[in-house]
């Protein structure tokens, strides 16, 4: 079911500065900042040879990132986003085993124009996932 991976997500408390050191001190390619407020951050793209990193930061203080910077104020590794190939059937089939999709288990569009959905972490081994639409 799984491709590849699409992005690994950090919650950081400052975008700006986040963005600028892995420009600045990784000599990374790094996007414009994008706000989506349907899913309540503003990110940016570290672009690298094999996949992307998310920077994510919340926007405004219902962001569900807001908890997670609460608990970690300097920021950390947020969830880890696969490619899938079939998004309704990947979660049908992952709902059928057992997993829990959050929200309302409707898929939403993503960063990159694409439908993705969020595992809960608890059935990942702490881990939340994103699945996104190849």
């Amino acid at each position: 079911m799984l491709g590849r991976v699409n992005h690994i997500a950090i919650a950081v408390p400052d975008l700006r500065s986040a963005a600028a050191a892995y420009r600045d001190t990784l000599g990374a390619a790094v996007s414009q900042p994008q706000t989506l407020p349907e899913h309540g951050v503003t990110v940016v793209f570290v672009e690298l040879p094999n996949t992307k990193v998310e920077l994510l930061e919340p926007l405004g203080e219902a962001s569900p990132i807001a908890p997670f910077l609460d608990k970690n104020p300097s920021g950390g590794m947020h969830h880890i986003c696969y490619e899938v190939d079939d998004i309704v059937g990947a979660r049908d089939r992952l709902i059928e085993a057992g997993a829990r999709v959050l929200g309302d288990g409707q898929p939403k569009i993503g960063a990159h124009g694409k439908p993705v959905l969020f595992l809960h972490p608890k059935d990942f081994f702490g881990t939340l996932i994103e699945l996104e639409q190849a």
